[in-house]
């Protein structure tokens, strides 16, 4: 990717107020990250079976009436509210033929007359209200109806009621759920213009770590993170790249981050960003592109990497996130996952939170901010929410994350919790 107009980080640094890299604040971070990565602008036209999940390059705006004509919302007869008897039951006879969905309405009825009509049918010229088939007695060619049962304008649709010609249905921006494919479908549309799928190569740093199907050798452990990683990079809907395991050699670690920036728009490591280890990952980032190395006031993932790395003209947005598997998750929902939606072109909102009351007591200190793995549940009589903790919060307890359905958020100033206190809690449901 082309990231010429990346700003530098001294740039960014020197607009957040109090900045330490040291000391970081999560809010802190989360704003630097917002300002320094910059939007995709490649637009190409998709199919509607395959916008789901894609984000929207331009409004759509609608070239016609939604619905296209006053219709009918219910079966049953379609009249003029003038002919509405205030004070007493109406009679009104019915005149003409039934008028259906899809078929041209029926002669516009006199005065003191009304028409059979089907839910969607356009209404006849001089009809503005409906009345439903099941509040009246028919008795031949007439029908009759006690008053105050309807008012004027009942059980109609408006032309243009649902979007007008000219309105925005869907606004630039917005990444497509079902609804929004259907709206484009009842427009007509075949073809939506569509920012190009964010590029995403991930890979993980050490000696120890082994892919799924190698042998574990003494010492060694499975490589949870590109899996943990793949899956969230799936439903963010980018296209994935897994590098794979990067061994702690200079040359090879290179390599990577090299062909990483050559192929994608984002590079996401794991492992290799902790103060004091001994391994060659920073010293490479450092030296193939622009990093800041922060440690972040927050558990799990104090450490992490923020920057670009270059490849030529070509570069791509780093984030080193730190080795074990929860703190891997948890800087990738924090930081990771808004900045890639703003990268593709969408506009992130806040992810919503759902406040609960604590089961238990929670040991926390003010300074940093904490999330914590919690299970939400209704209280029994169905009164209030209430979260406990999965247990061990240790960062690499990865079954406290499987275990769990949301995260407990404890702000940064927050102290200890009582049982009883209000939280904020993340619902997983909400990072999907």
């Amino acid at each position: 990717m082309d990231q010429a107009t990346l700003p530098s980080l001294d740039s960014v640094a020197s607009c957040i107020g109090g900045y330490d890299p040291n000391a970081l604040p999560v809010t802190a971070a989360q704003d630097f990250v917002a300002r320094y990565v910059t939007r995709v602008g490649e637009v190409e036209a998709v199919g509607l079976r395959e916008a789901l999940g894609r984000v929207l390059a331009q409004d759509l705006v609608s070239p016609i009436n939604v619905p296209a004509q006053d219709n009918s919302a219910m079966d049953g007869y379609a009249l003029a509210s003038s002919d509405l008897a205030p004070d007493a039951p109406t009679t009104l006879r019915v005149v003409g033929g039934s008028a259906f969905a899809g078929g041209a309405p029926p002669a516009a009825p006199g005065r003191g007359e009304c028409v059979r009509i089907m839910t969607g049918a356009v209404m006849p010229a001089g009809c503005d209200t409906v009345l439903p088939q099941e509040f009246c007695r028919v008795d031949g060619e007439y029908i009759s109806f006690a008053a105050g049962i309807l008012k004027p304008g009942d059980n109609r649709r408006l032309a243009g009621e649902d979007l007008a010609r000219g309105e925005a249905a869907l606004q630039a921006g917005r990444v497509l759920r079902p609804a929004d494919i259907g709206i484009a479908a009842s427009l007509g549309q075949a073809t939506l213009p569509l920012f190009r799928k964010l590029r995403v190569a991930f890979f993980s740093t050490g000696d120890e770590l082994r892919s799924v199907g190698q042998p574990l050798d003494p010492g060694c452990v499975y490589d949870s993170n590109r899996y943990t990683l793949h899956a969230m990079l799936t439903r963010l809907g980018v296209e994935v790249l897994d590098l794979g395991v990067v061994r702690d050699d200079p040359v090879a670690l290179e390599a990577a981050f090299l062909d990483a920036a050559s192929r994608a728009d984002a590079i996401i490591t794991s492992g290799g960003v902790s103060v004091g280890e001994a391994d060659h990952t920073k010293q490479v980032m450092a030296r193939l592109g622009e990093v800041a190395f922060w440690t972040i006031a927050m558990r799990p993932g104090r450490p992490m990497a923020f920057g670009s790395i270059r490849n030529g003209a070509a570069r791509a947005v780093l984030f080193g996130l730190p080795g074990n598997p929860v703190a891997v998750m948890v800087t990738f929902y924090a930081f990771v996952r808004a900045a890639l939606l703003q990268m593709a072109g969408a506009t992130p909102a806040p992810l919503p939170l759902l406040r609960a009351r604590a089961a238990a007591p929670i040991r926390k200190k003010p300074g940093r901010t904490e999330y914590q793995r919690g299970i939400v549940e209704r209280d029994a009589d169905g009164g209030d929410w209430r979260v406990r903790l999965t247990g061990g919060q240790g960062s690499g307890i990865l079954r406290s994350m499987s275990q769990a359905n949301g995260l407990v958020l404890l702000h940064h100033a927050q102290g200890a919790v009582a049982a009883g206190d209000w939280l904020d809690v993340v619902p997983f449901d909400s990072l999907i």
